[in-house]
């Protein structure tokens, strides 16, 4: 597939996701310095469910990593603006480098104050929700993020998501896939403002599952399989029976 939109490279840098809040600190620090042990250099975990707890689970994630490896954070918009604001100080204590979605993706103005006051060296991200160019055009205009995400599930396929690359090379903006990694696989090695891909511990799951082919990261970076037709996937017809209804 990389071969037909023309690759700009032969593998993608991947940030390992998961960190959901229903983990325990022991299951938290598990996941998370178990890919920083395996050579994967970022790390995300989600935040905002309870606030009151945040500063904790980041401090044992941080204590799980190490100093080497990136720590990102998630809120999927649970936050307000002053609360958010006040996380981003707090987590900078532990080298957060990564606030997606601090506030609702709908509050622009929110995430561009997001944007200009947090600490140096904290990206804001948002995007994930983008389903046409317009969208996209919008959160650029507003100069709302400092990397912006898509998704080809929701943004209407691998053509859009190419055009929404062409949208960041534009702006001098860098780019990040959200979830299902082995669907952005070829997508993001013929996208030049391509930062990095996320490494969804759900989808990752459930695609090994399901297919053959899946790749692993080596080094924390997924190559594409081009010895195989399309995404290089093949899906497991006898595995999957079980789940026929």
């Amino acid at each position: 597939m990389v071969t037909l939109f023309g690759p700009v490279r032969d593998g993608v840098p991947v940030y390992g996701s998961g960190g959901f809040t229903s983990y325990s600190l022991a299951n938290l620090q598990q996941q998370l310095g178990g890919w920083s042990d395996n050579g994967i250099a970022r790390v995300k975990m989600k935040v905002g469910r309870d606030p009151e707890r945040d500063i904790d689970r980041v401090r044992a994630a941080r204590e799980a990593i190490g100093p080497g490896t990136e720590l990102f954070v998630d809120a999927n918009g649970a936050y307000s603006r002053k609360q958010a604001l006040a996380m981003a100080d707090a987590f900078d204590e532990f080298g957060v480098s990564w606030f997606e979605e601090p506030v609702s993706s709908d509050d622009l103005a929110g995430l561009r104050l997001l944007r200009d006051r947090a600490p140096p060296g904290m990206d804001i991200a948002a995007g994930e929700y983008g389903y046409d160019l317009r969208y996209f055009r919008r959160m650029l205009k507003a100069g709302a993020v400092d990397v912006l995400q898509a998704d080809a599930t929701r943004c209407a396929g691998f053509t859009e998501f190419l055009k929404v690359d062409a949208l960041c090379e534009a702006r001098c903006m860098p780019l990040s896939s959200h979830c299902a990694p082995i669907l952005h696989l070829h997508l993001c090695c013929a996208s030049p403002r391509v930062r990095h891909m996320e490494y969804f511990h759900d989808h990752v799951r459930i695609a090994t599952m399901l297919f053959e082919g899946v790749p692993a990261p080596v080094d924390g970076v997924l190559h594409p399989n081009l010895s195989r037709p399309g995404l290089g996937l093949e899906f497991k017809h006898a595995d999957a029976q079980q789940y026929a209804i």
